[in-house]
């Protein structure tokens, strides 16, 4: 991590420097496997926009708590 320390973790929505409380779980299926999970990174403010920002791109995605584990199969499109 460029000018901060890896224990910091930071939601992943442009400008924001809140500390992450959630995890969205998500893939893109026209270049990743089914087991295959990205993860972004989202405060309390973000994490329903971050999901939703993925969600109206028909990509898989899930939000979880922080470091909650994930199965792949439970990824879902989401009807936006």
């Amino acid at each position: 991590m460029i000018g901060g320390s890896s224990d910091e973790l930071r939601c992943s929505r442009a400008g924001c420097r809140a500390d992450a409380s959630s995890a969205v779980n998500w893939r893109n299926p026209r270049i990743h496997s089914a087991d295959r999970v990205k993860v972004w990174l989202a405060c309390d403010e973000h994490g329903e926009y971050l999901r939703d920002y993925l969600a109206t791109r028909g990509f898989p995605v899930l939000l979880t708590p922080l470091g909650a584990p994930v199965d792949p199969s439970t990824l879902t499109v989401v009807a936006s």
